[in-house]
């Protein structure tokens, strides 16, 4: 399982510009199935997104170079890669 944080980077103004490709990367990741969950950093940071494990970690680093943001460096992108050891009954479907 990744983590991809985006917090925003040099050309944060930027972000409106960027916004509907950004989102329709979003859209994407959701109907391919790699994005679990997407939601904002606080206070204002940037975001943060939730990809599948069944994606290699050079799948996830391609598809978070696509996104709009990214290459306009509207944020900068860190991707962690947690391998569990431990899960709650409720997250068995996402780790089938």
């Amino acid at each position: 399982m990744f983590i991809a944080l985006l917090k925003f980077g040099s050309n944060k103004a930027q972000a409106g510009q960027f916004m509907q490709g950004h989102n329709d990367w979003l859209k994407r990741g959701f109907d391919d199935g790699a994005f679990l969950m997407a939601g904002s950093l606080q206070p204002n940071l940037g975001g943060a997104i939730l990809l599948s494990g069944r994606l290699s970690r050079s799948q996830v680093e391609e598809c978070v170079a696509l996104d709009p943001f990214v290459s306009a460096e509207v944020v900068t992108a860190e991707i962690l890669e947690i391998t569990p050891s431990r899960l709650d009954d409720r997250l068995t479907d996402l780790f089938a």
